[in-house]
């Protein structure tokens, strides 16, 4: 498909300075970085923190063990002290 885009002077001038670096087309240059971003938008990895936070589940016990002090020691400060 034919389209026009427009797209600032120094953001284009660097893709055709890529595209020409790596030997291609600007039109393959330009589908393929538009291809990379759909990618990461559908497999998540443009929030690389949420793969992360997957992995902290082993931490559970111990952030309500925290919560729970935390709880505990709120409930011993008097309500005027709050003021």
């Amino acid at each position: 498909m034919k389209t026009t885009l427009e797209i600032p002077d120094p953001t284009f001038r660097r893709a055709k300075a890529m595209a020409a670096e790596q030997g291609i087309p600007l039109r393959q240059f330009v589908t393929e970085a538009v291809n990379e971003k759909l990618r990461r938008k559908l497999t998540g990895s443009a929030k690389p923190w949420v793969k992360l936070a997957g992995q902290l589940g082993h931490l559970r016990k111990e952030t309500a063990r925290v919560t729970e002090l935390i709880e505990r020691e709120f409930e011993r400060i008097e309500p005027e002290e709050w003021v």
